[in-house]
């Protein structure tokens, strides 16, 4: 086994704090590498808080990680000592099911394992995340990370960067679609900055004027202040996509009345309630409320290599990791611009 170091949550309560616990020794098709940079998801606090009912104890979040390789087992073909790599969510499935044999391991028919809190897929063993200085993954979970990009604004591709691109890609959002973004934070600014690039007509969805000169340089065309209701009003049937980003309890009937017919509202946001939605909402318009995850292992290189191609990154605040704490505090009042990326170095 090998000794690493990370900070973890000891229960739903209690403030992350210093752990040392071990990672497995590399096998034939392992690869072992330094984390350099995790990225802060809104996921993380979800499930240091048990808010998801899932939780497991002792927590070492982080599923936005990039590194360097230090070392690769006998049978790996696909990395080298020295790449640089990434892990998102996932860091195995059944490889199997129906799902896996598609590319979609996301959607794993007999349970994917998550980069933390779940467990590997002998079922016993718990997966510990990227709030640490080294990992070992299976080379079929790990992705090559161009070295053209600022690799502390790669590591939030891992996550909101795929979550945002896996429903766009699906639903082939492009050139003469209306797409409206809700909501501009982690995953926000990136639909913003993938639908721009794909050709959409962007309109960002915000209760916030103040996010206005942010949502146009990123990209998007218009702005929609959703607190004002004359605004709202004259918006109605305008869009094809809603690309819904709010992890808080908002009112899904007011945004299916902003999409066209056939509309579809896509949920990557994950509120900690159930929402309450009107049949009428749908059925009046043949409207849609659907939902997307992080895509798969093939697609996530798909959209890194883009990122490479295109020059696109995340907008992030680099911090130390004793600071996360207040990194916590301020997303939760939505003061960052637009995702927390700790320098593993500091640990």
């Amino acid at each position: 086994m090998i000794p690493a170091k990370g900070y973890a949550a000891f229960d739903a309560q209690a403030q992350l704090g210093p752990f040392n616990f071990e990672r497995r020794e590399p096998g034939p098709h392992d690869v072992q590498f330094d984390i350099l940079y995790c990225g802060v998801c809104h996921s993380d606090l979800h499930q240091i808080k048990n808010e998801w009912g899932n939780s497991i104890y002792p927590m070492v979040p982080g599923h936005e990680i990039v590194g360097r390789v230090t070392a690769v087992g006998a049978h790996v073909k696909k990395f080298k000592t020295g790449d640089l790599v990434g892990v998102g969510c996932l860091v195995d499935s059944c490889r199997e099911c129906e799902n896996c044999s598609q590319g979609q391991e996301q959607y794993c028919l007999n349970g994917s394992s998550g980069t933390y809190n779940s467990y590997e897929q002998d079922k016993v063993t718990p997966t510990f995340g990227g709030y640490s200085n080294k990992i070992v993954v299976s080379e079929d979970f790990v992705l090559l990370v161009s070295e053209k990009l600022h690799l502390p604004a790669v590591a939030p591709l891992l996550c909101a960067g795929i979550t945002t691109w896996s429903p766009l890609r699906h639903w082939k959002v492009g050139k003469g679609h209306k797409v409206g973004v809700l909501g501009l934070g982690g995953l926000g600014h990136m639909a913003v900055k993938f639908a721009v690039s794909f050709g959409a007509e962007v309109t960002m969805l915000s209760t916030s004027p103040n996010k206005k000169a942010d949502a146009e340089r990123l990209g998007a065309h218009h702005f929609l202040l959703t607190s004002d209701q004359e605004q709202v009003n004259a918006a109605r049937g305008s869009f094809d996509f809603i690309i819904d980003t709010v992890s808080a309890e908002h009112d899904y009937g007011m945004y299916l009345g902003l999409l066209k017919t056939n509309g579809i509202h896509i949920c990557v946001g994950a509120p900690p309630t159930p929402a309450s939605v009107h049949a009428f909402a749908m059925i009046a318009g043949r409207k849609s409320i659907a939902g997307s995850m992080i895509g798969g292992i093939q697609e996530t290189q798909e959209m890194l290599d883009y990122c490479a191609e295109h020059n696109i990154v995340s907008d992030i605040e680099l911090i130390e990791m004793p600071y996360i704490q207040n990194a916590y505090d301020r997303m939760l009042k939505g003061d960052v611009r637009y995702r927390f990326v700790i320098d593993m170095a500091t640990l």
